[in-house]
């Protein structure tokens, strides 16, 4: 299984729990020129009426200025991996199987395939533990 690995630097925001929360937060970002891969939102149940987004890449100094004025940062409890390939039966399984051998307890877990190719991204505590899933990961390759 050929995999490509690399390490995704995600920012994150806040946002209201509403309709037009995210729109509110992403739509500076797109008139900066941000063209996403990856976005994500979801309510926190830790924080009734808020959510959390996040976004990655944020490229450039325009896209990066529009994203700190917009209340995002890059966190330092979620730490990404990016994974791509071919797409085929059992992969997401292999991928979690090799973590899990490597002790590695993920925080979260995103896959998706289109057409022939697959990207998954892998959410991490810690800078360590996202080092190590990607020596782990690679080893499957």
């Amino acid at each position: 299984m050929k995999l490509k690995i690399t390490r995704a630097d995600v920012w994150t925001a806040t946002i209201e729990d509403r309709a037009g929360g995210a729109a509110d937060k992403l739509e500076p970002l797109a008139k900066a020129g941000a063209n996403f891969e990856f976005v994500f939102a979801r309510r926190t149940p830790e924080q009734p009426g808020m959510g959390i987004l996040v976004v990655y890449p944020v490229k450039g100094a325009k896209v990066s200025k529009a994203a700190t004025e917009a209340g995002f940062a890059k966190p330092d409890n979620i730490h990404m991996v990016r994974i791509e390939g071919t797409d085929q039966p059992g992969t997401t399984a292999k991928i979690t199987g090799a973590l899990a051998s490597g002790g590695i307890n993920f925080r979260a877990l995103s896959a998706t395939a289109v057409g022939r190719k697959f990207v998954s991204y892998l959410a991490l505590d810690t800078a360590a533990d996202a080092v190590t899933a990607v020596s782990v990961l690679r080893k499957l390759t």
